[in-house]
């Protein structure tokens, strides 16, 4: 099973765009990569479409290949096929993480979430999410407070649960 991603961090992110990847996610992205040589920083793919999206997603290679596949599935024509290569192929960009660990967020993805000098990276198990701050804030308040809207003793285990299994 391929490593998966954790936790969140805040990074500075400066003038040209650039901001650093958390390490545990370079590890990620590096094992999620099987094109890459030993040495060679991994490749990896963000898509920032949809206009209800307030995050950009990264993707590791073997995560966007597999969404691609799943794409690729789909009826050739049909409006869910060119809705989701719309938004997984047009409306994403494949990078490649430079030698100090950074990325290079362009001028288009920092506004289209309102980027200014700083991101949240926030894991999402075999993806992550890029946030502009208060919104990540905003966001993480929403949950929270479906979460804490449940019966008392709520277990956020129990929304593992599968429809119709007791």
């Amino acid at each position: 099973m391929a490593r998966r991603f954790r936790g969140e961090s805040s990074h500075k992110v400066d003038p040209k765009g650039r901001v650093s990847i958390p390490a545990a996610f370079r590890r990620v992205l590096e094992d999620g990569d099987p094109d890459r040589e030993k040495g060679e920083a991994p490749s990896l793919v963000l898509v920032y479409g949809g206009k209800s999206r307030s995050f950009i997603e990264g993707y590791t290679m073997a995560a966007i290949t597999e969404v691609d596949e799943l794409i690729a599935g789909l009826p050739r024509g049909s409006k869910r096929r060119r809705a989701l290569e719309h938004l997984f192929s047009g409306q994403s960009v494949q990078l490649q993480v430079d030698e100090t660990g950074r990325l290079v967020l362009a001028k288009k993805l920092r506004d289209k979430i309102g980027i200014a000098d700083e991101v949240v990276f926030v894991a999402a198990g075999d993806t992550f999410q890029i946030w502009e701050p208060e919104a990540y804030v905003a966001h993480s308040g929403d949950l929270e407070d479906w979460i804490d809207s449940d019966e008392d003793g709520f277990d956020p285990l129990m929304l593992l649960e599968r429809e119709g299994a007791e």
